[in-house]
């Protein structure tokens, strides 16, 4: 009878090592936070300047901003013009790091990516759309967005900046 139960306890102490094992590298992920920095062979680089991202519109309209309420006067005017304009980013599936940058804006900027249908509103949007979003891109910061991808139609800008709705097109082939 001692044999078994100093084999249950030699059982319970080996399970034990294997939770704090796990726990312990489940820590380490943890610790080591999201993408900021971080390689990965899908990087795609956005640079936000006033009312605009650079590699969207492959010009830099120089608009001046001191507020959003600047962007939203330019984006009334030429927005239109400029998303006809716009290249359609077009990706394959899989896991994107999307690395934005405040390149000239005078305050802090976000990122916001999501299905082009996405309404925040929708509680089942929240569980079956794509959307990723953050802030605190201050002047001359770079932050990492981690989105995966799956085929659709998706759309990204910044609210704090206010930018038109760029388009990306995810397709199989």
């Amino acid at each position: 009878m001692q044999k078994i139960a100093t084999l249950a306890n030699f059982s319970l102490t080996v399970c034990q090592r294997a939770l704090l094992t796990r726990v312990a590298v489940l820590a380490v992920i943890v610790a080591a936070g999201p993408a900021q920095g971080a390689e990965h062979s899908n990087v795609i680089q956005l640079t936000q300047t006033p009312c605009q991202f650079l590699e969207s519109e492959g010009v830099d309209h120089k608009f001046k901003s001191t507020r959003k309420a600047d962007c939203d006067a330019i984006n009334t005017k030429t927005g239109a013009e400029r998303l006809a304009k716009a290249e359609v980013m077009k990706l394959k599936p899989g896991q994107y790091v999307f690395r934005v940058t405040n390149k000239n804006v005078p305050y802090d900027l976000g990122f916001w990516f999501r299905s082009k249908d996405y309404d925040g509103r929708n509680p089942l949007h929240k569980l079956t759309k794509t959307s990723v979003s953050g802030g605190g891109l201050s002047p001359g910061t770079t932050k990492d967005y981690v989105v995966n991808l799956k085929p659709g139609e998706f759309i990204y800008s910044c609210p704090l900046n206010p930018t038109i709705n760029y388009r990306v097109l995810v397709t199989e082939g």
